[in-house]
């Protein structure tokens, strides 16, 4: 338990060395729901050792399956009947755990999921995951703090999103696959995670065309069968230590992930002054002095994610000049600005962005993580602050980033766990 944990940072550190992503927190949540589509024994290798991992396999067990996790490798044993009613705790601990409604909607014709919790961010109303399976045939409701499908059975039909939300895409997708007829679903998401999932899905069996582009074209099958899968590579993970680099001035190489997904934010150290090689599985950025001010926008994938921004921000405190951040997908996610103000940043929150202009120093203090991203995005700022500075409610952190101290540390980092059960 990490509850009580806290991360002692000092700084002044400039980051040098490699470090090497694991499998993406976005992906392998979604990956273990939709082992459910099939009975018998999925397999997921290079999956991250984060937290998430083994709540969602609590959910899944919770449903009926058997889950085993050695490592970066989960097992996945699948009943023929499975349990339709996720309304227990662990589903209530993190967002992602919505995304076992597309999954036993398909597979057992109804549904209950617990509404879910997690990070801090602004909220994520699941309009567009009902009516999406509504327009597969489904009835669905919230009720009791849990959403409610029922389907008998389930017919393709057309689907516009109205904005590429990748939880609903997700959803859909994992339920049309076992509908009957044709899917047409407009305006999808097309984040890697995306096609991580459906590449997952078609090795099952599933007819899917268009993954990776805004229209994606499902054509219903009568079941599934189980399969082996590789967990793509976690893009924000390997996006953190670029702009880890790029704060401190270093150097860092990140292997285990294709900077195609990537393009938008190397682009940007790019703008900032870094020197950055991209190679076909990995990356090197260089910052040589005091980065430039750059300006940002979050956007769905290819635009800069929205899980990247509080790096953003990092870099921008310690720029030379003024940068104008814009959060577009997230309305609450501006919260983290409030700590890095207590670092000393000059940051000015006005609706849905936030101006910086650089400082050549922050300065140490204590400051809370209230999300995954947040978190780590203190621990970044906090290696350019004078001092040591005390980031609390890491547990957050532990939940998106595996090994994360003891990596910090192998790249030249004064980083360490102190608390309750700190090792």
């Amino acid at each position: 338990m990490t509850g009580k944990q806290r991360f002692q940072v000092a700084g002044g550190a400039r980051l040098q060395g490699s470090v090497r992503v694991s499998g993406a927190k976005n992906s392998v949540l979604k990956l273990m729901a939709a082992a459910l589509l099939a009975e018998g024994r999925t397999v997921l290798t290079n999956c991250p050792e984060i937290l998430d991992v083994p709540l969602m396999a609590e959910v899944l067990r919770g449903l009926g399956a058997e889950v085993a996790i050695d490592g970066t490798t989960v097992t996945i044993d699948v009943p023929a009947a499975l349990e339709y009613r996720a309304d227990f705790d662990a589903v209530r601990q993190f967002r992602a755990s919505v995304c076992v409604l597309g999954p036993l909607t398909a597979r057992c014709g109804q549904a209950v999921v617990a509404l879910p919790g997690g990070d801090a961010i602004g909220s994520r109303p699941l309009d567009m995951h009902q009516s999406g399976l509504e327009k597969l045939g489904a009835t669905t409701r919230i009720e009791h703090g849990c959403v409610v499908a029922h389907a008998p059975a389930l017919t393709g039909g057309r689907i516009d999103l109205d904005f590429p939300s990748v939880g609903a895409t997700e959803n859909i997708l994992t339920a049309a696959v076992l509908a009957d007829g044709v899917t047409i679903l407009d305006n999808a998401a097309r984040e890697p995670e995306i096609v991580d999932l459906c590449q997952l899905l078609t090795a099952m069996g599933a007819k899917i065309t268009g993954a990776g582009s805004n229209t994606i074209t499902i054509e219903g099958v009568d079941s599934l069968h189980p399969t082996t899968h590789a967990v793509i590579g976690d893009r924000i993970v390997a996006g953190t230590w670029a702009y880890a680099a790029a704060i401190t001035q270093g150097d860092v190489t990140v292997g285990g992930i294709s900077p195609k997904h990537l393009h938008l934010p190397l682009e940007k150290l790019k703008l900032a002054g870094a020197s950055v090689e991209t190679y076909e599985q990995g990356f090197r950025v260089v910052m040589n002095g005091r980065p430039q001010a750059v300006d940002y926008q979050t956007l769905p994938f290819p635009g800069f994610p929205t899980d990247l921004q509080p790096m953003a921000i990092g870099l921008a405190a310690v720029s030379d000049g003024l940068s104008m951040i814009t959060e577009n997908v997230f309305e609450s996610r501006f919260r983290f600005v409030d700590e890095m103000q207590r670092l000393g940043a000059d940051a000015s929150v006005d609706g849905h962005h936030v101006a910086i202009r650089g400082t050549t120093e922050l300065s140490s203090t204590s400051v809370w993580s209230s999300d995954i991203r947040a978190g780590a995005g203190l621990v970044l700022a906090a290696l350019a602050a004078d001092g040591v500075t005390e980031v609390h409610d890491v547990f957050h952190i532990d939940r998106g980033y595996p090994h994360f101290v003891k990596q910090l540390v192998s790249l030249g980092a004064d980083v360490k766990r102190v608390g309750d059960g700190a090792a």
